[in-house]
């Protein structure tokens, strides 16, 4: 069975300066490419576990998170040599009761099931208590609350997974 990183995208990956709608104003932090790389390398696949209530909401088009993640991994393609293996995301608002939005573990484990992946030997990373929750009530390895946009903690995490 395969092992994955499941990561938060926003604040975890990128900086977030509300409702990204125009691929444009889309950007990584600048260590997160040669991070992931470092963890393709291990044997990871990256699973990106999103909260996108802003399509729910009507402040973005549900096209324009097919062209953000496209740029994403344009980005990370450009500059790492690699890109995100899935992207799972919930489109709902809070107050829609839904199953799929963190802290549910829905996401992760259709994820995780579609991509043959062992939660026993994955891991999670997000900024907030609802992306460790998530990771926990998956029953991944373990799962990371990180600070948002805090490059070492980010890469505490990643050393902590890699095992150095």
């Amino acid at each position: 069975m395969a092992k994955a990183v499941f990561l938060d995208r926003d604040e975890t990956l990128n900086p977030d300066p509300g409702y990204i709608a125009d691929p444009g104003l889309f950007m990584l932090y600048p260590w997160i490419p040669s991070e992931l790389r470092r963890l393709k390398e291990a044997g990871f696949l990256l699973v990106i576990i999103s909260n996108q209530s802003g399509v729910g909401r009507g402040l973005i088009p549900a096209g324009a998170l097919v062209a953000i993640h496209s740029k994403l991994n344009l980005l990370l393609k450009e500059s790492a040599g690699i890109e995100i293996d899935h992207f799972a995301i919930c489109i709902h608002r809070p107050e829609d009761q839904c199953e799929c939005r963190k802290p549910k573990p829905k996401l992760i484990l259709d994820s995780a099931s579609m991509l043959g992946v062992d939660l026993a030997e994955s891991f999670m990373i997000g900024d907030r208590e609802s992306d460790r929750l998530a990771g926990e009530n998956a029953g991944v390895r373990r799962s990371f609350k990180i600070d948002p946009g805090d490059e070492s903690s980010f890469k505490s995490a990643i050393r902590e997974i890699l095992g150095i």
